[in-house]
């Protein structure tokens, strides 16, 4: 009984593993393999792989990005299952191989004497001819001769009463098979091996993890063993990021879920980078200066690595990838944007180091961490030269028929509104960093250090926004004369405090009773100053109504939406378009005055009353509303730098690198051969009558080989 149940479970287990081959061997299951790896490459082309995960979450979503990551969609080509699929298809694909191959090299070999004359007439292509007087033997030679000549392998069989020529060319097809096939295992095992397999390996079985957040900050040397790989791991593609004057052997490999460090069998000094640019500003070369000294011989070798041109030293692929800041030194000038302390002479200086911080305290007492994250010797943007009109000092008003709504949200927001992008040009350096509050929440800026030429007037650009996953938005301030903020800022003084504000409603009402003749009407005057009054009241945020406006709507007190608002609510509805028009003339002209002041302040002449004084006091006063919308209470404005570059090396090993190279190839050469080197085979058997059977046979039908077969039918014929 149990000799029984031994032989069944033996059985079945054979029966199992035959099963398994098939599968594993058949055509079908590969062609399934090779259709979900080419969705998984689409998704991998989609979606950029091996960000950090706070990027996919800024893009998809919390909910989203947990379900994609889960899936290892931001890692596609290093996902478990993809690289599980590419072992199955490595498998199929050799089991193909294997079964098939040897029937085709027998194939390949064979002569197909022993095909009969029913087969050779069941064949398409086969016709009769006769020899005449030849003989058996002489017929042969003579149909062998002709075959030999066309580049055929010829064999001849020849009897007393009967002869048979077989003949074939082509055979390379079937070794086209074998080598595509065969590309097909060597690119998916070299895929396997320069893909992050090894690396992945260490981490399941060998004890190794990605850096934890505790590490930041930490020396490399102090970094525990746990988080390096040896330098002996035999693959992997890693960053490496060295200052000018500065010295690595470590290199970083990043993926979705962290970092680990890769150590090298070797030193990269950077002794000078190079960066040249095209006319707009543009990049079109870069290249660094290096001293690679190996860590076991002390050898020391110098090398110029560019684009394109690495540099292998023991194995390892050196590439130039990028370029970034190498810890420029930068000054800043800060200027506070709140508050009635924010004249020339409140801004200091601060000095830092891209990728280092400092702590800041505003005029109120908060504490804020500024980190300088980023510095940009050249940005290359597109720059508008579209012109517009602009009313008598400066502020624009609409038509009668537009509405209150539209007068006061052209002036709303951020002041940076685009125009059509025409031209590229450098704009100069710019400087990115973030201010902290000490809840830890952090917002993002960038602000230019020349002033860009908006609308054919020079404008300087302070750029803030929430998250990476943003584009900035841009508080837009006219430069003055000298290129400078010196007058605006000098403006925004005075546009807070009360007594200025005052001596320019004098002036202004002094102005418009000596243009206008109301000399004798005392009682329009005095409307028309308390007008004045009460709308730059407004606009500095200085009146009750202002703070409450604002407080509601959570943005700091004046500016437009104070004048808005309280026209929305002081005056009929039928009445608030022409009201708008007249508070934002009366508004214009105490602010120009209040300009004047401020020109006076800082040793100026009189600004003339021209189109480039209108610019100027439209932009001003658009920029003073805008700067409430500000979310910072200091802005900083690049001063100086000494620039310090860095060169970003992709370093790689790739044992897999060759085999793909000569998978290439095969591939190459296997569909050629399929495509362009059909196999054919020909047969003539004499016959009993005295007659020639000719038959033809190929792998592919072409018009090539009916014209041949014609051919065959008129010489023999």
């Amino acid at each position: 009984m149990s000799n029984t149940v031994l032989v069944a479970s033996d059985s079945r287990l054979k029966r199992f593993n035959r099963a398994s081959v098939e599968l594993l061997s058949s055509m079908r299951f590969a062609i399934a393999l090779l259709t979900i790896i080419s969705i998984a490459s689409i998704i991998g082309t989609v979606i950029k792989q091996g960000e950090p995960y706070t990027n996919y979450v800024n893009q998809f979503g919390p909910f989203w990005a947990e379900i994609f990551n889960g899936l290892g969609l931001f890692a596609v080509y290093t996902a478990w299952w993809f690289l599980l699929i590419l072992a199955f298809l490595v498998v199929s694909v050799s089991f193909c191989v294997l079964r098939n191959a040897p029937k085709m090299l027998a194939e390949i070999r064979a002569w197909k004497e022993h095909v009969h004359e029913g087969g050779l007439r069941a064949l398409h292509h086969h016709f009769e001819f006769s020899t005449g007087n030849l003989s058996t033997q002489a017929a042969a030679a003579k149909i062998a001769d002709q075959l030999a000549k066309e580049g055929y392998s010829v064999k001849t069989l020849v009897s007393e009463d009967s002869s048979r020529v077989l003949a074939k060319k082509g055979a390379a097809s079937k070794w086209g098979y074998i080598f595509a096939h065969s590309a097909i295992v060597l690119i998916c095992l070299g895929g396997l091996l320069d893909g992050d397999l090894f690396t992945r390996g260490q981490i399941w079985f060998g004890g190794k993890s990605v850096l934890p957040e505790s590490t930041q900050g930490m020396l490399i040397s102090d970094i525990p063993s746990e988080h390096k790989l040896s330098e002996a791991n035999p693959s992997y593609r890693a960053n490496i990021f060295v200052p000018e004057g500065g010295t690595s052997a470590t290199a970083l490999l990043s993926s979705t879920s962290g970092s680990i460090i890769q150590e090298l069998p070797f030193l990269i000094s950077l002794k000078k980078f190079h960066v040249e640019y095209y006319s707009t500003g543009m990049p079109k070369l870069f290249m660094s200066e290096v001293l690679i000294k190996d860590l076991d011989t002390g050898k020391e070798t110098e090398a110029k690595i560019k684009v394109n041109e690495p540099m292998i030293h023991r194995g390892v692929a050196i590439y130039q990838s990028s370029f970034e800041d190498g810890g420029s030194k930068l000054k800043l000038r800060a200027y506070p944007m709140h508050g009635a302390a924010n004249s020339i002479q409140s801004s200091f200086i601060v000095n830092g180091d891209v990728g280092q911080s400092t702590k800041l305290k505003s005029s109120d007492g908060t504490s804020y961490t500024l980190e300088f994250s980023g510095f940009r010797p050249t940005n290359v943007e597109n720059i508008s030269n579209a012109s517009g009109q602009t009313d008598v000092r400066g502020v624009a008003t609409q038509d009668s028929d537009a509405g209150l709504k539209k007068v006061f949200s052209d002036r709303l927001g951020s002041a940076a509104k685009t125009s059509k992008p025409v031209d590229l040009k450098n704009v100069g350096p710019s400087v990115q960093y973030k201010l902290r509050d000490a809840a830890g929440q952090a917002r993002e800026y960038s602000n230019y250090m020349q002033p860009l030429f908006i609308d054919e007037m020079p404008m300087f650009m302070f750029g803030v926004r929430q998250s990476s996953a943003e584009e900035f938005k841009y508080l837009r301030i006219p430069a003055d004369a000298n290129l400078s903020l010196n007058e605006w800022l000098t403006l925004r003084t005075l546009l807070q405090d009360a007594g200025a504000r005052q001596r320019a409603v004098q002036r202004f009402i002094a102005t418009i009773g000596q243009q206008q003749g109301f000399a004798g009407a005392p009682q329009m005057l005095t409307q028309l100053k308390e007008s004045a009054s009460r709308s730059i009241e407004l606009f500095s945020g200085s009146t009750a109504f202002a703070v409450n406006q604002a407080k509601e709507a959570g943005i700091k007190p004046g500016g437009f939406a104070a004048l808005g608002s309280f026209i929305d609510k002081a005056v009929p509805e039928a009445e608030q378009q022409k009201a708008a028009e007249v508070v934002l003339k009366v508004l214009n002209g105490v602010i120009w005055e209040l300009w004047q002041e401020a020109r006076a302040q800082l040793k100026l002449p009189p600004a003339k009353n021209d189109m480039e004084s209108q610019r100027f006091i439209q932009a001003a006063t658009s920029a003073l509303s805008d700067a409430n919308f500000y979310p910072a209470p200091l802005v900083f404005q690049l001063d100086s730098f000494e620039e310090v570059k860095a060169s970003v090396f992709q370093v790689t090993r790739s044992p897999g690198k060759n085999m793909v190279y000569l998978g290439c190839l095969l591939l190459t050469l296997g569909i050629f051969a399929m495509f362009y080197l059909p196999e054919r085979r020909i047969w003539v058997r004499s016959l009993s009558n005295g007659k020639q059977l000719f038959a033809m046979s190929t792998s592919r039908k072409t018009l090539d080989f009916e014209k041949e077969f014609e051919k065959y039918q008129k010489d023999f014929q």
